[in-house]
């Protein structure tokens, strides 16, 4: 039999220790430490939501990483062709982790109305066009079709479709210049699907159209594109796959990651990171000073007993021990209600979508949340040793506990 086990059974099972005088001081570090593990699950997957979902508009737009020609500059129009004639293309078998690959060109355009006009990019896309992004974004219509031939279907945000006034099924005329001395050419596109990404930066900007469109106005041939994206299946290994791929492709073609092309939006979500560091440990902190005050509370309200036990021979550690095993029931109990309460809160906001966000400065319509036992698993381990760990600073004083005087103690 665990003696010190047994010691701690009985005393968290003691009626009269429910309702001594430390029993508010209890119930104070239990509901500290599930207060703290409630900020913390929402600080992590709330953190790791809004990165990801950021993360993936920013990729749907462009891919992980982009490959271009050396001489096209930092604009968002397709200048110089690259031929699709590339030995990674259609398959980049030379680099693992690589999940697919698609050509694509981009031109400014202006869409004109009875009463506006308004920029945009017309992102000429292919039949290898991986739409899988979009059709998470899709709010009316379907996704163009260009396996066939080619035709004026046309994919826009609800963004541009709400400044402009138009609907699904509506034709519009878009004009694309060529130089100063020749009338722009147009195109009468026609709404097959409108999407709404949250990220208005982009969403005001792109739309998505054949890509032959593309290739004629440009005088290109028929095996030529703006640029490569290439999606990976494991964005934490972005820049050990950009490096792979970059000794890969010819040296006339350049390669960029997502993460340098939107540098600032990038460094931005890293800065959730930090805040989540420093949310966990304040509020371990906190929790752990508060089971500390329990602990103490305890160890004085219990100082006879000690005495008792001291004198029966048995250690300081064994009696340590007796009084940790009852904090770690207290801060398991602080865990469950903490976990159940947090969780709770997490899955009714992941379904029922609570609390909504300002898309303009957090590029999403409302809180996204990510939920995984590995990080929740971690956080309740992690908090339990750190508690448990603090825990034993204030258990020594029981070691300067004198047999004699604590039996005497009133």
């Amino acid at each position: 039999m665990n003696f010190e086990l047994f010691i701690a059974k009985r005393i968290i099972g003691n009626k009269a220790y429910k309702s001594s005088v430390s029993a508010p001081i209890i119930k104070i570090g239990i509901a500290a430490i599930s207060i703290g593990i409630i900020v913390m699950l929402i600080a992590i997957a709330t953190g790791l939501g809004l990165q990801q979902k950021i993360r993936d508009k920013v990729v749907a737009f462009n891919g992980h990483i982009e490959i271009t020609n050396y001489d096209t500059n930092a604009s968002d129009e397709s200048q110089v062709p690259i031929s699709i004639n590339q030995e990674f293309y259609p398959k980049f078998n030379t680099v693992e982790g690589i999940a697919h690959i698609q050509g694509i060109a981009t031109k400014f355009g202006v869409i004109r109305t009875i009463s506006d006009f308004e920029g945009v990019v017309v992102k000429g896309v292919g039949a290898d066009y991986n739409w899988d992004y979009f059709n998470e974004f899709l709010v009316e219509g379907r996704v163009p079709d260009f396996s066939g031939k080619r035709n004026e279907e046309i994919l826009i945000s609800s963004y541009l479709a709400n400044r402009l006034g138009f609907k699904l099924g509506d034709t519009f005329q878009t004009l694309f210049g060529e130089d100063l001395n020749k009338l722009p050419r147009y195109i009468n596109f026609k709404i097959v699907g409108i999407y709404n990404s949250g990220f208005q930066e982009l969403d005001e900007k792109f739309c998505m159209a054949d890509l032959r469109h593309i290739q004629r106005l440009n005088k290109w041939e028929a095996d030529e594109i703006g640029s490569f994206e290439i999606f990976i299946d494991d964005f934490s290994e972005i820049d050990e796959k950009y490096n792979e791929v970059f000794k890969e492709i010819p040296s006339l073609l350049n390669a960029t990651p997502v993460n340098q092309k939107y540098f600032t939006v990038f460094e931005w979500i890293k800065i959730f990171d930090n805040n989540t560091y420093g949310i966990i440990a304040i509020m371990i902190i906190v929790a752990g000073i508060n089971m500390i005050t329990a602990l103490l509370v305890l160890i004085l309200e219990r100082t006879q007993m000690i005495g008792i036990l001291k004198a029966l021979g048995s250690s300081n550690w064994s009696i340590r021990k007796v009084f940790l095993y009852n904090a770690s029931y207290l801060i398991g109990l602080g865990l469950f209600w903490g976990n159940l309460v947090g969780l709770g809160l997490l899955f009714a906001q992941k379904y029922f979508k609570l609390f909504p966000l300002n898309p303009d400065t957090y590029y999403v319509s409302e809180a996204p949340v990510y939920i995984s036992l590995n990080y929740i698993l971690l956080l309740n381990i992690g908090t339990f040793i750190a508690c448990l760990l603090m825990l034993l600073i204030p258990s020594v004083i029981i070691s300067k506990i004198s047999p004699v005087k604590a039996i005497r103690f009133d």
